[in-house]
């Protein structure tokens, strides 16, 4: 006769290891800023609640000028079929690059799981149909590496009724975890946090808003395109905030939502640059002072509106992504969450900038051995399901 049902208090036995061999996984990812092609080997054990992840090498393969333009620039149906492809060129050369630093065959590799460039994201909530578009070919990355390719995450979630977004909560609940709560913030084009603790089912992780989408854009006017970023918070620390703008620019309707909730260039695109840039292109230095104080306040207004009440006892916040390597960002992220102590992820041991890269490789072991990899409790989705689509 089998145990008896659970009964709370019950001392649970330790889980049994997952009998399957370690997967080596390459995942590929480009973000919203459209910066570079970011790559990383890992090794991955078990799967679910035993996973496990190592991370083996991480290469960061920047993106020609002109390619970038292009991106966030208009399309129409035939130029957005040859970034496809094109774009499938960079991620098979990004993949085959890590391979070599980590010394590693093609052969040996069981799956890359490519995110791809999102190029439209259309949450539930709008007024049309929720959607999602990822492009990178991942039959040219097949076909160019003699891999397996898992891609197009997003969209299996989106079916199930979530936002497709963020996928980066379990990754933070399987690698990151600790004995106490923390909060792991992404600082890319649009920023993202991740509240984990012990169970999957308590994560809390959404979209905060504009990580450093708004400054880049803001960035390349100022600079007539010689800077594509706020580099070393040169620009912001000669503005002064605009007080009547950022009051302005806060009250935007996305950062009053609860989650789950997903943001993209939709709402802090190229059309909030421009109409920004038109109203005070007299003022270049101010403006870009003003979006880096948006950023810090709409992640600083997330903690304390959603993250505290559920997690009183917060450990700390890890950041990663772009914004990290802006001084002055981080100085007044510091500064506005204090007492809440703020680190980069490398204070994990993990470094910061292959993290996001990472999740991809982790999310094409679990779509091989057919385990849910969306967190429900983040993306709003009905249930779990197994994430990605399959290129042999």
């Amino acid at each position: 006769m089998g145990p008896g049902p659970y009964t709370p208090g019950m001392r649970l036995p330790p889980p049994i290891p997952d009998p399957r061999p370690p997967r080596l996984c390459v995942g590929l990812l480009s973000g919203t800023s459209v910066d570079a092609v970011e790559a990383a080997l890992c090794e991955v054990t078990g799967t679910g609640d035993t996973v496990r992840l190592k991370l083996l090498a991480h290469v960061s393969v920047p993106f020609p000028r002109e390619l970038v333009a292009r991106v966030l620039g208009p399309q129409d149906a035939g130029s957005l079929s040859r970034l496809d492809f094109e774009l499938g060129e960079h991620f098979a050369d990004a993949a085959l690059r890590v391979m070599e630093r980590a010394g590693v065959s093609p052969e040996q590799v069981a799956a890359i799981g490519s995110h791809g460039q999102t190029m439209a994201h259309v949450p539930p909530g709008a007024d049309t149909t929720p959607s999602t578009l990822q492009i990178g070919e991942p039959s040219i990355i097949a076909e160019r590496t003699g891999v397996p390719v898992v891609s197009d995450f997003r969209t299996r979630d989106m079916a199930a009724g979530g936002h497709g977004a963020p996928l980066v909560p379990y990754l933070d609940w399987a690698v990151f975890r600790g004995a106490q709560p923390r909060a792991l913030l992404n600082i890319g084009g649009i920023g993202n946090v991740s509240a984990v603790s012990a169970r999957l089912e308590d994560t809390l992780a959404f979209d905060t808003g504009p990580g450093n989408m708004v400054m880049d854009g803001l960035a390349r006017r100022v600079t007539q395109g010689r800077l594509a970023c706020d580099l070393d918070g040169t620009l912001s620390r000669r503005g002064q905030v605009i007080p009547e703008l950022l009051a302005e620019l806060l009250a935007h309707p996305f950062l009053a939502l609860p989650p789950p909730r997903s943001a993209g260039r939709e709402s802090f695109g190229e059309v909030l640059v421009d109409r920004l840039w038109a109203r005070y292109a007299e003022r270049p230095h101010d403006l870009v002072a003003t979006a880096l104080e948006l950023t810090v306040e709409s992640i600083a207004r997330a903690y304390e509106t959603w993250l505290v009440p559920r997690f009183p006892r917060m450990e700390g916040m890890y950041a990663s992504g772009g914004g990290t390597r802006n001084p002055a960002l981080m100085e007044r992220l510091r500064a506005r969450l204090a007492p809440l102590p703020v680190h980069t992820l490398d204070a994990l041991g993990f470094p910061e900038g292959a993290k996001e890269a990472a999740l991809f490789a982790l999310l094409a072991a679990e779509h091989l051995v057919g385990t849910p990899a969306n967190v429900p409790s983040a993306t709003g989705a009905r249930r779990r399901v197994v994430l990605g689509k399959l290129t042999p």
